[in-house]
């Protein structure tokens, strides 16, 4: 299995296909796995596919600090670090950029502080804003520990992030706080004016998490957006309705290829 040495840990990466390159940004309970619907389908249609586990996620390694680091004000930044560290390892120079959810954000601090490096963004059920602290978002939201959740939710995320750290990682951070999204009050709107390439922006319309006025919310923030809303979707678009989430990408790929 691949691995990139970055200065904080090891990060797990695989490469698919041939073709203009596309970047998968998971979410922030996923890793690699989560695309299995949508990478095949990606490559099919004549893309080169780049995807990896954020640190601390699924096979990569969590480092050191990763507890203080998943709060912290480092996330992004380091985030969209360890990314160009990728990207340059690969020697990759300009790419797609698809995020669901928490990857979302990080493609659009990517484009911002490397935007000559890539060539168009889709954003899939990012939240915008916030109006209260994320940390109370995440208790209102999130009512069941780990024990509580849906027997084939457990087998998932035991699969994706090891039987030994998933409870752990899910009752003490990912139910707790967003990582990207902090735990503080979240707002991307300042910063999606500076986005100077292409972004669709796929919403579904009944998202347990984030509601459809997110979705118009961040599309009215960019100079160069497109919004397409998903009809009787639940928030996680790339599983619930697969085939329509690769007709959106690769019509939207399309139209912007060299």
């Amino acid at each position: 299995m691949p691995f990139l040495d970055i200065t904080t840990s090891k990060i797990y990466y695989e490469v698919h296909g041939d073709g203009e390159t596309v970047v998968l940004l998971h979410h922030g309970f996923g890793c690699t796995e989560m695309w299995e619907k949508i990478w095949p389908a990606l490559v099919e249609n004549g893309y080169r596919v780049i995807m990896y586990d954020r640190r601390g996620y699924g096979r990569s390694e969590r480092g050191k600090d990763f507890k203080e680091f998943y709060v912290s004000g480092r996330f992004r930044s380091e985030s969209v670090n360890d990314l160009n560290q990728l990207m340059d390892f690969l020697q990759v120079s300009s790419f797609h950029l698809i995020g669901q959810c928490e990857g979302g954000v990080i493609a659009i601090d990517y484009a911002v502080k490397f935007p000559e490096r890539v060539r168009t963004i889709v954003t899939s059920s990012t939240q915008c804003f916030s109006k209260i602290p994320m940390s109370e978002f995440h208790k209102i939201k999130d009512t069941n520990v780990f024990q509580e959740l849906e027997s084939d939710l457990k087998q998932k995320l035991m699969e994706w992030h090891g039987k030994d750290r998933a409870e752990a990682f899910y009752n003490h951070q990912f139910r707790r706080y967003g990582g990207a999204y902090g735990k503080d009050v979240f707002d991307l709107r300042g910063l999606l004016p500076q986005v100077i390439c292409s972004v669709l922006v796929l919403y579904p319309d009944r998202s347990f998490f984030f509601d459809v006025e997110q979705g118009v919310a961040f599309y009215r923030h960019l100079p160069y957006g497109e919004l397409a809303v998903l009809p009787k979707c639940g928030h996680s678009t790339y599983e619930h309705q697969p085939e329509e989430y690769i007709r959106h990408v690769v019509n939207f790929l399309k139209r912007y290829q060299h």
